[in-house]
């Protein structure tokens, strides 16, 4: 891979990492303590699950964009470990419904299971991320 390539790709990559980050932080601030009694409370951590979706969703974009959409093998290495896909595919089906329930009321039990989601998925996407570019770089 051209040197210069790589470069924007690592600074894209971890530019949008950071913003993942500072969900993930949100998320965990939100989260503590809380019950089923804190609807709004909970809410704003539907939200911010909804917010690290589609920041993942931003990530896997960048990615392809800078690939041009090939995932020929030898020109673009896998991103997503199967664990990070399995997280990633839950909250994408919890996002869909937060995105158009219209006021429709969260179920406890499916956002707790969501936020677990979401939490296994920090270390499995920073490995994934750290694998990704690792691979990258070795390209020719």
């Amino acid at each position: 891979m051209d040197k210069n390539a790589l470069t924007v790709l690592q600074t894209d990559i971890q530019a949008q990492m950071n913003r993942i980050d500072k969900i993930f932080a949100k998320l965990e601030e939100r989260a503590i303590g809380l019950t089923p009694d804190e609807p709004v409370i909970m809410e704003s951590v539907a939200y911010q699950i909804h917010n690290l979706y589609n920041a993942v969703e931003d990530l896997l974009k960048i990615v392809a964009a800078h690939f041009e959409n090939q995932i020929t093998e030898g020109i673009r290495p896998r991103l997503l470990s199967e664990s990070s896909y399995l997280n990633l595919n839950n909250m994408r089906g919890f996002r869909h419904f937060f995105r158009h329930a219209y006021g429709g009321n969260i179920d406890y039990d499916q956002w707790a299971m969501n936020l677990d989601k979401a939490r296994l998925l920090r270390p499995s996407l920073t490995q994934d991320v750290e694998n990704f570019l690792k691979q990258v770089a070795e390209i020719e």
